[in-house]
């Protein structure tokens, strides 16, 4: 297990500090709502990079509060890397309404609805979605999954359930606590973790021997005195120092790890 406390920033414009709205209305690339599902009427957010070639899909998994608008603008700085990005917002008809994430009347009623959704249901939303990501015309077939914090988990969990992606990034989330589900995953493991996050880093152990004993390259970096979700906390303005320099390491490696595809 490797251990980091980076001081570099992003080697691309990522705009940071910045109010994800602010972000999102700002934006010069495309964003528009899908359908990846006309059965469940899932839909997803999705974000086209400015390049003039095919690229790989970031399939990204949300939070546990859903679809938010911090979820959408993480989706926009992954199109600004260069790559298409794909979120679902797996809450999408589960709202009173009928409605997904926004229709909520907060956080708090949408996190106790995504704890409500059937793990059944997960993973034919990620299925569906992965299917639509290889169709799109723009896209070059090749598929990635990024998750945070539940999110992350769901990542992981999908790498044991699918043949049809090339790697799997868990942002703090915990691996699958069944070791038998381990021998299922075909591709790497990237986990980015805080230093300040024991109740996650504690399932890490676990999960690395599982991986080891699949054979399997589990590649981990956990950053010093970051809390949980520092990919979201270490945005605001009020982020600490070292949650701040979590994410700029954080967002590097994400860099270098897409590019390798």
């Amino acid at each position: 297990m490797k251990t980091a406390f980076y001081l570099c920033f992003s080697l691309f414009s990522i705009a940071w500090p910045q109010n994800p709205l602010e972000r999102l209305e700002s934006s010069p690339r495309h964003h528009e709502w899908v359908s990846v599902d006309q059965e469940s009427k899932t839909q997803a957010f999705l974000v086209y990079p400015e390049v003039s070639e095919k690229t790989p899909v970031v399939l990204l998994i949300h939070e546990n509060r859903g679809l938010n608008d911090w979820a959408r603008s993480m989706a926009d700085q992954i199109a600004e890397m260069g790559y298409i990005a794909l979120a679902p917002d797996f809450l999408s008809g589960t709202a009173p309404d009928g409605g997904g994430t926004a229709a909520f009347e907060n956080s708090d009623a949408a996190r106790t609805a995504i704890y409500q959704l059937d793990p059944t249901s997960i993973r034919s939303i990620l299925e569906n979605t992965v299917n639509y990501a290889k169709k799109i015309p723009a896209a070059n077939g090749k598929v990635v999954v990024i998750g945070f914090c539940w999110g992350g988990s769901q990542s992981f969990q999908f790498a044991t359930q699918s043949t049809d992606i090339e790697t799997a990034i868990v942002c703090y989330g915990t691996g699958p606590k069944e070791a038998e589900a381990y021998k299922n995953i075909q591709v790497p493991v990237y986990g980015f973790y805080g230093g300040n996050d024991n109740r996650v880093n504690a399932t890490i152990a676990m999960s690395k021997i599982a991986m080891e004993q699949n054979k399997q390259p589990f590649e981990t970096v956990i950053y010093e005195g970051a809390g949980h979700g520092f990919f979201r906390a270490g945005e605001a303005e009020d982020a600490s120092s070292a949650n701040k320099k979590a994410r700029a390491a954080g967002i590097q490696r994400l860099q270098e790890i897409l590019a390798k595809l």
